[in-house]
């Protein structure tokens, strides 16, 4: 004869929340303790130690201008008409008269053309102004502006002509010139002289450029000491 044990049917009850364990963890409260560490961290921390700004450099003054050797030179002072080193004291007044390239003021005035030249460093075209298209200053014009070169300044005064000296076909005429200029070391440099031109007559052969008045010769010297 068979036997039947009834075995009880256990029901769960879905509807019933699951207890916690003792191994669960609750996020929440996790998350709000992390929140209150980091806060708690922040205000027990050192405050973080300001940077120091950089250095300013100190300014470098510019050293003051230096005045320029020439400029601390005395200016030159030639001597006056009628003094040692001058010029003739001539009181005679001078005509404002127009005048032919050919009188003894159109010579005086190729004798200051000359020296303005000489002055402005235009050496070629005061090389020119003497005879034979330079060749009576007896260098070539490279060498005569050589000449010029240790001169930092060059003037000169120039003087009322003498008389034209006549002879056939050919005239002279002496200008007075008082030359002053300064070195280029500084040296003031005084010279009193004058300058010989001549011409030929127009008409009576030569080349035509010999009938102006050109340089033939210079003499100046150093002045008289005063």
């Amino acid at each position: 004869m068979r036997l039947f044990f009834a075995l009880p049917l256990l029901l769960c009850g879905c509807g019933q929340p699951a207890e916690r364990t003792a191994n669960s963890v609750d996020i929440d409260a996790a998350a709000a303790a992390a929140e209150d560490s980091v806060e708690n961290y922040a205000a027990g921390a050192p405050a973080a130690a300001p940077v120091a700004p950089a250095p300013v450099p100190t300014p470098v003054p510019s050293p003051a201008p230096q005045p320029s050797p020439v400029a601390s030179l005395a200016p030159l002072d030639p001597p006056a008409p009628g003094t040692p080193g001058g010029l003739p004291d001539d009181r005679t007044p001078v005509s404002e008269a127009p005048f032919t390239a050919d009188s003894a003021q159109g010579a005086a005035n190729v004798v200051q053309s000359y020296y303005a030249l000489l002055g402005e460093r235009k050496y070629a075209r005061a090389w020119a102004l003497w005879g034979h298209d330079g060749a009576d200053s007896g260098m070539s014009a490279k060498a005569f502006a050589a000449s010029f070169d240790k001169f930092s300044e060059y003037h000169a005064n120039v003087g009322a002509p003498g008389e034209i000296d006549a002879g056939m076909s050919q005239r002279w005429v002496t200008v007075p010139v008082q030359v002053y200029g300064r070195l280029k070391t500084g040296t003031p440099v005084y010279m009193l002289g004058s300058v010989t031109l001549h011409r030929i007559v127009a008409g009576v052969g030569g080349p035509k450029s010999q009938q102006r008045w050109h340089i033939r010769t210079i003499d100046v010297k150093p002045r008289p000491k005063r």
